[in-house]
């Protein structure tokens, strides 16, 4: 018996997850090991490894720190804020050196080796101002710089204590008046403020007596922040030392930072109607215009592109030397030619001589008929002679262009169309006699020795003792014969033509198309238009840079400072509608007010008047792209005109 099978049998359940890979982790990024980087340099705990380093007081602990910190100033993302007690360590070395440190920086003690740690300890005071320094650009930064305690007290000690003219403390004091930015503008300087507390007086006398010119332009610039408040205003003074030295480094136009800063403070001082009058006074007063004047046209080339416009219209040239031509004749060797050959080729040889073909030229029937008959006619006995049609025939045999026809109207013209007589250049019609009124049958001579030897036989013809000259345009009277030899000489030409200057042109330009030439009085003919008629000029592309535009305002404000009591402005109402110019009388008011006017402020207004008249030439070159700005320079110009009268 066998067994049954059931190979049908439902599937069982199962049990357990069938086989997952989770998706793989996204891999770690690679820890940035360059130096300066390393994350427990700039973590923001406070066991920060370079916070705790400078604030250890261990030399070369510190020493690593700042070196670091110097190169991680530069960073823009670096925050002072970020590393607990970092602001306070930087400070350290700074305060130490403003305390006890620069009376070591002597100058015996560089001659000589300095003692190690002394010159570790500077070294520690300048990095940790130069970090201090650097990083104050970020704004976070420079506001947590202004808030701390620490900076305003180390910046006016630091300008009060230690000199301007030690190399030793110059890098020191460098760093410190750029750190003085941060806190200028909140520093108010009032009449009651203790000198240790006031940084004015160290810095103009940093700027007035500082060779350094990165110092001066430091130190020109804090002082332009500062007095620009308002509320410092107050110690602007005429005297200032820092106008002196702006004054003075005014000129160096290729110095742009300090021309920059020179500007700057001016346009301060300036800005105070009583300074600006007190500078109408200052003797410098008219070269500082001009010098801001001039520094307008220096800036002015780089903005400007040359403009040239041809404006020339037609111009009618005829050449300069004229060229005698006249009508060619036959000569005796060509009619010895001629002669001998039988008919029609002795005319046609002969046209060839006498005839040019030219298509816009015509000459008369009777013309060309009476030439040929006046050539051969003599000769007829022995030559036969065409008649006058067989000719005119002849024209088209040799100039194929030409053609003989008959012009219509009130008087029929048989005329030959498209030849012309040939031309010879007479080069040498000066050596021709004109003696007897140009009657002489001579021929042309080829020099001035051949014709006064002519000029002689004409004179041994003469028998009276006494002749007068009968040269063809010689007015002399009678004179001796002996005198009548020399003077006959005025009359030859030089064998050599006269000499042109190099600059002087082959063509004469006539007034107009059918203006004649030559002439009997050249000096009467109307003045011909120029050849070359070309307009170049100076055109703004853009406009002025800031250091002109400070220079500008700085004009402007004295400008305005020197016409204020002329600069009355003309009421607007109906009875001046129309009329701007018309200004009204002056009432009681307006003259006490000119009566109280200082004899200082008359003097100044007078001075700066005439400076500005002084300065209209250089002001008319002056060119500006913006018309308001160019406007004022128009207006400055036309004042300085008006000063003259």
């Amino acid at each position: 018996m066998s067994a049954y099978v059931n190979n049908n049998r439902l599937p069982q359940n199962t049990y357990y997850r069938s086989g997952y890979a989770p998706p793989p982790a996204p891999a770690r990024p690679a820890a940035d090991v360059r130096d300066d980087y390393e994350r427990w340099y700039t973590e923001v705990t406070p066991s920060n490894r370079m916070s705790l380093s400078l604030r250890s007081g261990i030399l070369d602990e510190v020493g690593w720190a700042l070196d670091r910190l110097c190169r991680l100033c530069h960073n823009e993302q670096f925050q002072l804020a970020a590393i607990h007690g970092l602001i306070d360590g930087l400070f350290d070395w700074p305060e130490w050196y403003i305390a006890e440190g620069y009376k070591f920086s002597k100058d015996t003690e560089f001659m000589f080796s300095p003692h190690p740690d002394l010159a570790r300890k500077r070294r520690y005071a300048l990095e940790s101002l130069f970090v201090l320094r650097n990083t104050a650009v970020i704004e976070q930064n420079a506001l947590e710089l202004s808030n701390h305690s620490h900076t305003l007290p180390l910046i006016l000690k630091a300008l009060n204590i230690l000199q301007c003219d030690r190399d030793e403390d110059s890098e020191f004091l460098l760093h410190i008046i750029d750190l003085y930015h941060v806190v200028a503008s909140k520093i108010i300087v009032s009449p009651t403020t203790p000198a240790p507390w006031n940084p004015l007086p160290p810095l103009q006398r940093i700027a007035s007596t500082s060779n350094n010119r990165s110092m001066i332009i430091a130190a020109l610039t804090a002082l332009t922040v500062t007095v620009s408040n308002p509320i410092n205003a107050h110690h602007i003074s005429p005297q200032s030392p820092a106008l002196a030295t702006s004054i003075r480094y005014l000129p160096l136009f290729v110095d742009k930072p300090l021309i920059d800063a020179c500007l700057n403070y001016l346009y301060v001082h300036f800005s105070h109607l009583s300074m600006a009058k007190a500078f109408l006074l200052h003797p410098e007063m008219p070269a500082v215009l001009k010098i801001l004047v001039s520094l307008l046209l220096e800036e002015q080339k780089l903005t400007e592109e040359k403009v040239v416009v041809d404006i020339s219209g037609t111009i009618h040239t005829v050449p300069s030397t004229t060229i005698v031509t006249r009508e060619h004749e036959l000569t005796k060797e060509e009619l010895d030619v001629l002669l001998p050959k039988p008919e029609p080729q002795r005319c046609y040889e002969w046209m060839k001589t006498m005839f040019v073909a030219k298509p816009d030229s015509e000459l008369t029937q009777v013309d060309f008929w009476n030439l040929y008959k006046d050539s051969f006619s003599a000769y007829q006995d022995k030559y036969h002679l065409l008649v006058a049609s067989d000719v005119i025939k002849n024209v088209n045999s040799v100039f194929p262009e030409a053609q003989a026809m008959v012009l219509q109207g009130p008087i029929q013209r048989f005329i030959v169309r498209g030849v012309d007589r040939r031309k010879d250049s007479v080069i040498n019609e000066r050596f021709k006699c004109q003696w007897n009124g140009s009657q002489c049958t001579a021929p042309i001579f080829s020099g001035p020795g051949e014709l006064y030897e002519h000029l002689l036989d004409h004179l041994r013809t003469i028998e009276a003792a006494e002749a007068r000259c009968m040269w063809s345009s010689c007015t002399r009277t009678e004179m001796p014969k002996s005198s009548l030899r020399s003077h006959v000489l005025t009359h030859l030409s030089s064998s050599q033509s006269p000499s042109k200057h190099p600059s002087q042109s082959d063509t004469v330009t006539l007034p107009s198309e059918n203006s004649p030439y030559p002439t009997d009085n050249p000096t009467a003919r109307p003045p011909p238009p120029p050849r070359s008629t070309v307009i170049a000029f100076e055109r703004p592309l853009v406009d002025p840079p800031s250091t002109a535009l400070t220079a500008l305002l700085c004009i402007r404000i004295l400008f305005r400072t020197s016409f204020a009591s002329v600069d009355v402005a003309p009421r607007a109402d109906a009875d001046h509608f129309g009329f701007p110019g018309i200004v009204e009388e002056r009432d009681e008011h307006d003259m006490d007010r000119d009566t109280h006017m200082g004899e200082n402020e008359r003097e100044g207004e007078m001075q700066g008047r005439k400076a500005f008249v002084g300065v209209r030439r250089l002001m008319e070159g002056v060119r500006i792209r913006d018309d308001v700005l160019m406007g004022w320079i128009t207006e400055m110009v036309d004042a300085g005109i008006a000063g003259t009268h």
